[in-house]
């Protein structure tokens, strides 16, 4: 269609996507049900790192979205970051398949489609799938991550703190959850509370609903996702040969029954990124685009401290060249502090069939820039592979909201097949680095070794511990962890002594993830 037959609000907004830079392109500009092939919607490679929010019911083509811009992104020299929710995002590897409606697609929004893979690592949590096992040690995984996995309360995460401050002033490695286990029961026993007497104690109700807590995470198989090899997030800023980002796809359908343990550690990757990488501001294109889907699960059930975490993550991460895209069904699953930050807006249809979903659906609407679309409507009608979008400018402005139609990706639309995907796991040169689990020394021998020396026995005739009173659980408390041990005399106290504690303290982050030794 030519310009003279555009309409001059279609072109207004098309103005504002006329970038001089490099840029992604999403489509074209859609209004009263035609898409307008000389109006291109498009987001500066430059503003990635303003992070962004990919939104829309079910069915909606969210999936298609990240891969369209994942695919651009990598084409770009771009590394992404992707979560394989479902188990459908593996084409992303492989061509895709030319088709009449991926050819009549193209042609109404102005692409010139060709089947084209990008270059993919695919891990899996633990090794509990096809790709290269992504594991972390409980140490640098941290007790405020590690809290939220457990769903412990404020009290329970407060003493979980106490004991990997312990841990970390004493030598004593937690790789994985036998590690730890070890220590809360040493520390419940009564040499380990006479060890404590100086910095505070851990209650005996306490550590059971820890342990109880540990052993059921064991139970459930997720004892895999901690240990060593621990994965290096490194390895998701890496560039093919050919110049191309490496596009990693971390495979979740077998934790699909854990969404808080895998939402988890999508943060761990996260806040470890934010740990290593240097301070570099604004650059003419991001290091790494993360793509965090579900993300509701994320801040479901989350405490205080750990919403403060994130949003402060998110809001400093920037100046370290990482964009971040929450992928979810509707904005308000994002905490609004979170949503504040996200200058990117994809859009997808909405349902309006209850009087929540009309709640949503107007809290969506108020999200937006004013413009001459009648939202509420245009967001009910939508079809598939489109969405409501607007971005941040070259100038870091908001662009005119515009009804967009998207492109096709041009890697295949669906999963590779099963050998494929075992075929490029057995080929990548990380399989060998992470495939195999180690056990090295740590906690759980160190204290078994002193558990055997002659000296720790209790001396014959000795009195019998007390026996302590029934486990109760502490109730839920509404505070946040950080809040807690700050006002906390005892922590305050210890803060100032650390320098006399045996060992050497490990510094950890916001989330109390440690820095990585190396």
């Amino acid at each position: 269609m030519s310009s003279a037959l555009t309409p001059p609000a279609v072109r207004e907004i098309a103005d504002g996507y006329a970038f001089t830079g490099p840029a992604l392109d999403l489509g074209a500009v859609l209004l009263d049900g035609t898409a307008y092939p000389d109006a291109q919607v498009r987001i500066p490679l430059g503003v990635l790192n303003r992070h962004g929010l990919v939104a829309g019911a079910t069915g909606t083509g969210k999936t298609k979205t990240l891969q369209l811009i994942a695919e651009q992104l990598s084409a770009q020299g771009v590394p992404v970051f992707l979560a394989d929710v479902k188990g459908d995002v593996s084409g992303v590897a492989a061509p895709g398949a030319p088709s009449e409606r991926t050819a009549a697609r193209a042609a109404e929004v102005g692409q010139q489609w060709t089947p084209r893979g990008c270059p993919v690592e695919f891990y899996s949590l633990g090794g509990q799938g096809a790709g290269i096992p992504i594991r972390a040690t409980v140490t640098s995984f941290g007790p405020l991550l590690l809290a939220k996995v457990l769903d412990l309360n404020e009290t329970q995460e407060s003493s979980l703190s106490l004991v990997f401050h312990y841990a970390d002033t004493k030598g004593l490695e937690l790789y994985d959850l036998k590690d730890l286990t070890a220590v809360i029961a040493f520390l419940a026993s009564p040499e380990g509370k006479e060890e404590l007497r100086t910095i505070g104690g851990l209650s005996s109700a306490t550590a059971g609903v820890i342990l109880r807590a540990l052993t059921v995470l064991e139970n459930e198989g997720a004892g895999a996702f901690f240990g060593e090899p621990e994965f290096d997030t490194a390895e998701l800023l890496r560039t093919a040969p050919d110049g191309r980002g490496v596009v990693s796809v971390l495979e979740l359908p077998a934790v699909q029954d854990r969404p808080r343990l895998f939402s988890t550690f999508l943060m761990w990757l996260l806040a470890d990124l934010y740990q290593e990488l240097p301070e570099v501001g604004d650059l003419d294109k991001p290091k790494l685009v993360f793509f965090f889907d579900e993300a509701h699960l994320l801040f479901k059930g989350a405490s205080k401290a750990f919403l403060e975490a994130i949003t402060q993550t998110v809001r400093l991460i920037r100046s370290k060249a990482v964009g971040i895209f929450f992928v979810t069904q509707t904005p308000r699953d994002v905490p609004a502090d979170v949503l504040a930050q996200l200058g990117n807006r994809v859009q997808h249809a909405l349902r309006a069939f209850t009087p929540d979903d009309a709640k949503a659906l107007k809290a969506t609407v108020s999200t937006f820039p004013r413009s001459s679309y009648d939202l509420g409507a245009v967001l009910t009608s939508l079809g598939t592979g489109e969405a409501v979008v607007t971005v941040l400018s070259e100038k870091g402005a908001p662009t005119p909201v515009a009804a967009t139609r998207l492109r096709a990706p041009q890697s295949l639309m669906g999963p590779i097949e099963a050998g494929a995907l075992r075929a490029v796991v057995d080929a990548s040169p990380l399989t060998a680095r992470y495939r195999d689990a180690i056990d090295r020394e740590s906690a759980y021998e160190k204290l078994a070794a002193r558990a055997a020396r002659p000296e720790a026995a209790v001396p014959a005739g000795a009195p019998k511990e007390r026996e302590p009173a029934p486990r109760r659980e502490e109730p839920k408390g509404a505070g946040g962890l950080l809040g807690s041990l700050l006002s906390n005399p005892t922590v305050k106290s210890l803060a100032r002594s650390a320098g006399k504690q045996l060992g050497q303290e490990i510094s950890r982050s916001l989330f109390g993830t440690s820095k990585r030794r190396r």
